[in-house]
Parts: structure tokens; sequence; C-alpha cells
């Protein structure tokens, strides 16, 4: 998943994030996942089942919705004494990790020139040490699931819109209470937990960084969730699945990390049963970009590694990808209100650059260690450009394509 990006903007005052949708979950989670289990017995096909509406019913949000986040201050304290503890070697290997986001798939040539023949290798390797930094410099803040969401709902905070969005996903692939669900660069598996929370399936999640799956196998397991999670670079092809393994599919802002676009979805498509829908939510290059335009160059050039993007796919090689591995395109969109994300981009914004400030004078105190001004101001480098691509319409991180593999629900 995209590590979340930070951006520098007119100053505002810090927004305080909305506590009344943050729960450990840990007294009502379980009563929930054993009633959608039961569930699973019924033959009929239905909706997601829903717990008691709370007073986020206005945003379609409910208990069961809250019962799947995280303590904010538990998981505050955790991911700073996280960073607090990094070796130097660890601070060294982060930042030189971000060599792989300055080059591109598309243009091997210079994969090889910058990193060597075994350039996928060493991409992977640059990766782990990535989100093994990135994944808790994100839970300081509400991008804990690391990625900002569609601009679903404008009254709603960034959590409470990855929220909305995830209940988008599941209703968009149909997950069934007992369907089994293959989610790929599944992060810290919050979002699985979210999924099997509030519809009763079974998630599969994979990840190349063993930091983030240790992490996913705890959080679910608190919750009684029997989610699977799984160390694997999804460029390590094929899928150590066996064919029809799986009744759904959906990944969140991973695709740019993937070599062989074409190679995935096709072993995507091998472990689907037939009707099985898939959701795709991705950073893409939009057709207002154009490669021959210096300042589009250069904005392009300073927001792939924000965004932690190796790949630049567009609307286009998504759908054709799918379509190529046999898969039916029902739906290609920009999944944000009005096409934008910026109004969320600075909401994330604001407080990060409030932490960054409160970093760098305890830094300066000698109450932390120098390292949190190296990993604070890398954080928070360059978000104008993200803002103004965005706004330009250049680019966007809520593209969503929907997408079926043909089955007896397509052939009748």
């Amino acid at each position: 998943m995209s590590a979340g990006t930070v951006l520098r903007h007119p100053a505002q005052e810090p927004v305080a994030f909305d506590q009344h949708v943050v729960s450990d979950g840990s007294s009502d989670s379980d009563g929930v996942v054993d009633e959608k289990r039961g569930a699973a017995a019924g033959r009929r096909r239905r909706s997601p089942r829903r717990a008691p509406k709370s007073k986020n019913d206005d945003l379609e949000l409910d208990d069961a919705d809250k019962s799947s986040l995280t303590n904010r201050f538990k998981t505050f304290r955790s991911a700073f004494k996280h960073l607090h503890d990094l070796t130097p070697k660890e601070v060294d290997d982060f930042m030189a990790s971000y060599v792989i986001y300055n080059l591109d798939w598309a243009d091997e040539a210079q994969m090889v020139a910058e990193l060597g023949p075994n350039y996928r290798e060493k991409v992977g390797e640059c990766l782990k040490a990535y989100y093994g930094v990135m994944n808790h410099l994100c839970a300081l803040g509400d991008v804990e699931k690391m990625y900002i969401p569609p601009f679903m709902d404008k009254r709603a905070t960034v959590v409470e819109n990855q929220l909305l969005y995830e209940r988008a996903i599941a209703k968009a692939i149909d997950l069934q209470p007992g369907n089994k669900v293959l989610d790929l660069g599944c992060g810290r598996g919050r979002v699985a937990a979210h999924m099997a929370t509030v519809t009763g399936a079974q998630v599969t999640g994979l990840n190349i960084d063993p930091n983030q799956i240790g992490q996913a196998r705890e959080f679910n397991s608190e919750r009684g969730l029997r989610n699977e999670f799984i160390v694997r670079d999804f460029n390590d092809l094929p899928l150590p699945f066996a064919d029809s393994s799986f009744d759904a599919f959906y990944q969140i802002q991973a695709l740019s990390l993937c070599k062989d676009l074409g190679g995935l979805f096709r072993e995507i498509y091998r472990v689907l049963k037939p009707g099985a829908k898939i959701s795709l939510l991705d950073w893409a290059s939009l057709p207002t970009y154009d490669p021959t335009n210096p300042e589009h160059v250069e904005l392009m050039a300073r927001v792939k590694p924000l965004i932690g993007a190796v790949g630049t796919p567009t609307p286009k090689s998504l759908e054709r990808a799918a379509e190529d591995a046999g898969f039916v395109v029902i739906r290609s969109e920009n999944a944000s209100k009005g096409g934008l994300q910026a109004p969320l981009i600075e909401r994330v914004d604001v407080y990060f650059r409030a932490m960054r400030q409160v970093i760098l004078a305890l830094v300066k105190l000698r109450c932390l260690p120098p390292h949190f001004k190296t990993l604070i101001n890398r954080l928070c480098l360059d978000g104008e450009a993200f803002v103004k691509m965005d706004t330009m319409r250049l680019i966007t991180t809520s593209y969503w394509v929907v997408a079926e593999k043909p089955g007896p629900s397509l052939e009748q």
C-alpha cells in the first residue's frame, strides 16, 4: 500500500482527530465476528450485515467499523518507541531506499544502470527498508493504514473516509460471510481487520515487509479474526495458492510496486473462482499529464518519491492488464468526489507539519535522537508538488477499477 502523503502548505491551525471514531475494539469485535461467521451458514447472497447504528449513522458507519480501529494513544506510543530505537543502519537503509522512486519499471536500462542486473531483488530490499520505517512514521498520525483514501464525504475525517471507502470495496466485490478474499500489499492488516469485521469474510494478506506482517498477525489475532498473513513479494510469481482459491480480491495503492502487471493479473485470475470480482485502488498518471511538458516532468520527479511509486500506471494500463488476463472491467473511475483528494491530503499535512515542528524542537533540545530530524524532514518533503498535480488533474492516487472474472453470473 502507499505510504501516505505529507505536505507543506500555507499555515493552518492543527486539526485534532475525531476521537469519536477511534476504539480499541477489544470488547465488542469478537461478538461481531461470531455473528458474521454464524451468518455464513445461510445460502442466499446478502449484502454485508451491519452492527447496531451509532452516532455515525449519517456517514453510514457503525460500531463494527469502529471496532476495527486501533487505540490512537497506544499506536502512537508503539510507533514512537520503534522509531526512537532505530539503529543507524536502519535509518541509512531507509534513506537509501528512496533511490527506487527515482526510477521506473518501464525503463529497464535505467534500472540496471542504477541498481545492477539483479535490480528486481534490489528493489525488494529497498521496499523492506522503506516500509519497515515508513509504517511507523505513518502510525504517528491518522494514516496508520498507509494510504490517503478517496475523498468520499466532506463531513468525514481521513480515518472515516478510509472506512467509507473500505465499505465501498466490500460492496463492489460482493463480500459475503465466509468468503475468502485475497489482499495484496496488506500492510499492517488494519484494512483486512475492517473487511473481516463488517462482512464476515476471511482475508489472506501478502506483504513483503516482515515487520508489518508481524503487526498484522498480532492485531487480527487480538480481535479474534481468522485472517492469515504471509511474507511474500508479489513480484515473485506464481502466487503461492491453488487455482480458484478465493471468492474476491482487492488491493490499495500497491500496483506501482509490481514489475509485471500482466503476469500478476494472470495469477490473480488463476487463483480466483469464476464470477469473482476484484477491486483496484491505485495511483495513476492521467491523460492530462504531458511527458513533454518540463513542468509536468519536474512535478512527477518530486511526487513519485513522495508517494512511494516505482511504476507509473495509467487508467488504460490498469484496465488493459485486467482485460488481457481475462477480467471484464465493470467500473473505471476516480473514486474521489470531484476527482480530487486535496482536501484530505491537506488535513494530513496539517497534523504532520505541526508534528514536524515539535520534533525539530525536541531534537534541538536533545530530547530526541538526531535521526528523528532526518526522518520527519524526509516525510514532509515536496508535498506542494502532489497538491499541485492533484489540483491540475495530472495524477491521482484514488483511481478505482472494479472487474469480474467471467463465470455463471456473466454468461447468463
